[in-house]
């Protein structure tokens, strides 16, 4: 790796100066956070330095963690969050697990006990037997700063592994000593990220033929799309062939354009297509559930060369970076395919099949039609592991990259509202709608008061049903009616919100949500919507398809 910006110039500065610094350094403006004795001294600098750097502060570590994640989402780059160490690292496990997950830029800072007590048990405030044990196994680079000389490196370090390969959180512990202690440190600097691979020649050659010649070719992408939009469309529209997300990949196609399909129209192409292109996904869902056959061939993107190792191995790996590696795949495809026009016209009508199918999902689809009619095309809409937001998955009409925000295979309940917050701050000028239910709301409720305390105008629709909703059904449809530990206990949600300052109404069904939306982003202004509902349709034979490969 080079370094990039590495003045010699040495300054008499505390760790946390340097730490301070090093953020700076690497572009970053805001910190979302919790103080607390082990950070004292990194607060003492934030608040010399608060002119450059915004501290988000929230109510519980949780929520900073999320709002970090959510603003690396929605912007493709770095986001820090900062805690004290044991419970304050602790409550962040789940969002870092979630940034691990949904493939997202995220810096946990942690602080530490003194440097002389680490390991040793001696029951310092904090203490954790093997923090950083911990963080090596929810981030794909973790290190322990061990002296205030070594923070420019560490850090610098830090943010080329966030810049580097596959986009996963990385963390730091500074232990309180170090960011006290004063030293000659030499002034921040950044690195280049390490030398991304890229497939030869031949392979890329390969590729294309096989593509070209192919009868019956389909596209999936996945998070790893999200910044080749262009030359995936370009690709697409030579060869005629359907483009399938599921949810990270949506929006790197516009759903409006005719090759965009969801994953329901993915199935009903899955048993006939001959050869796939993946595109930063794992494919896991239709691999492992829809099934495979020697007669499907898969050419796999991936900029994780592991990733070509796990479950089934491609047939042609390509691994790179996909923006890169679309370009030269569709430079090498001089022309559209023969029968293009008439693929692209099966493909249209599939479409309008499976949007005529998906009826069978009201109201959840009018509640989505409604979000997407009143939020502008770089809106964003963040889901949640409830009744409309599994529905969005596949009925969510997404129009452009990062303005669909899900968790991946984290599933995470309760994620979606904090990790909402930090996408509508780190993007101000543009509308986020975060859809939560009363379950998973409640995991987060607190981060209101951060909302209106940093005057963050997130709209949030509740969809208010007294249960886990999902969980209940299944209780009740598939174990019997045995209903337990499901039903809940609610406030008046719209009262809550509006005691915290925030605006707060009731919807009352699909086009009440719509004219509330409106009045909510006019506001500009902390926001929550509660709908009431009632029992929603089963979405889960629209997500959970049949195998229709292999063996039965």
């Amino acid at each position: 790796m080079n370094e990039v910006l590495a003045p010699e110039a040495m300054r008499d500065m505390s760790g946390a100066d340097a730490v301070v610094d090093a953020l700076l350094c690497q572009g970053l403006k805001s910190l979302y956070c919790l103080p607390g004795i082990q950070n004292d001294a990194l607060f003492v600098s934030l608040f010399d330095r608060r002119n450059e750097m915004q501290v988000v502060h929230t109510r519980h570590e949780q929520g900073a963690a999320y709002m970090a994640l959510g603003a690396a989402l929605a912007t493709g780059k770095p986001a820090a969050y900062a805690v004290v160490p044991g419970p304050g690292v602790l409550n962040t496990a789940a969002a870092l697990g979630t940034a691990y997950s949904a493939g997202a830029k995220v810096l946990c800072l942690s602080g530490q006990i003194p440097s002389h007590a680490i390991g040793k048990g001696l029951g310092y405030l904090h203490e954790l037997p093997d923090q950083l044990g911990i963080l090596e196994r929810l981030t794909k680079w973790a290190r322990r700063t061990k002296a205030p000389e070594d923070v420019p490196a560490d850090f610098a370090e830090a943010f080329s592994a966030l810049r580097s390969g596959r986009p996963r959180p990385v963390a730091i512990e500074v232990p309180m000593d170090v960011l006290s202690r004063k030293a000659q440190i030499k002034s921040a600097f950044w690195r280049e990220p390490d030398v991304r691979a890229a497939p030869e020649d031949d392979a890329i050659a390969k590729a294309a033929s096989l593509l070209s010649r192919a009868e019956r070719p389909l596209i999936f992408v996945g998070g790893g799309a999200q910044d080749a939009g262009l030359p995936l469309k370009l690709l697409a529209e030579k060869l005629g062939a359907p483009v399938v997300a599921h949810r990270m990949g949506k929006g790197v196609l516009d759903d409006r354009h005719p090759l965009s399909l969801n994953l329901s129209a993915g199935h009903a192409l899955w048993k006939g297509c001959d050869v796939v292109l993946a595109i930063g996904t794992r494919m896991h869902l239709p691999l492992t559930q829809w099934g495979s056959d020697d007669g499907l061939q898969i050419i796999k993107i991936d900029v994780d060369e592991l990733e070509m190792s796990r479950g089934r191995q491609p047939d042609l790996a390509l691994c790179g970076e996909a923006l890169e590696v679309l370009q030269r795949l569709s430079d090498q495809i001089q022309k559209p395919v023969a029968d293009r026009d008439s693929r692209i016209a099966s493909i249209r009508a599939l479409k309008a099949e499976i949007a005529g199918k998906l009826d069978l999902l009201r109201p959840q689809m009018d509640y989505l039609r409604a979000i997407r009619d009143v939020l502008p095309d770089d809106g964003i809409l963040v889901d949640e592991s409830t009744q409309v937001g599994y529905v969005s998955r596949i009925g969510y009409e997404t129009r452009l990259p990062r303005t669909y925000l899900s968790s991946g295979h984290a599933g995470t309940l309760g994620w979606g509202f904090p990790t909402a917050l930090g996408a509508q701050h780190a993007l101000p000028d543009s509308p986020v709608v975060s859809i939560t239910g009363d379950g998973g709301f409640m995991f987060n409720v607190q981060e209101l008061a951060t909302a209106v305390h940093h005057n963050i105008p997130l709209v949030t629709v509740l969809f208010n049903d007294g249960a886990f909703g999902n969980v209940q059904r299944m209780q009740r449809e598939l174990y019997g009616l045995r209903v337990i530990a499901t039903d809940l206990t609610n406030p008046d949600f719209v009262r809550m919100a509006d005691s915290f300052g925030v605006y707060a109404t009731r919807a009352e069904g699909p086009q009440a949500l719509r004219s509330a939306l409106t009045r909510a982003f006019e506001a500009r202004r902390p926001s929550l919507i509660e709908v009431p509902c009632g029992k929603m349709p089963e979405p889960w034979p629209f997500l959970q398809l049949p195998r229709v490969r292999g063996r039965q």
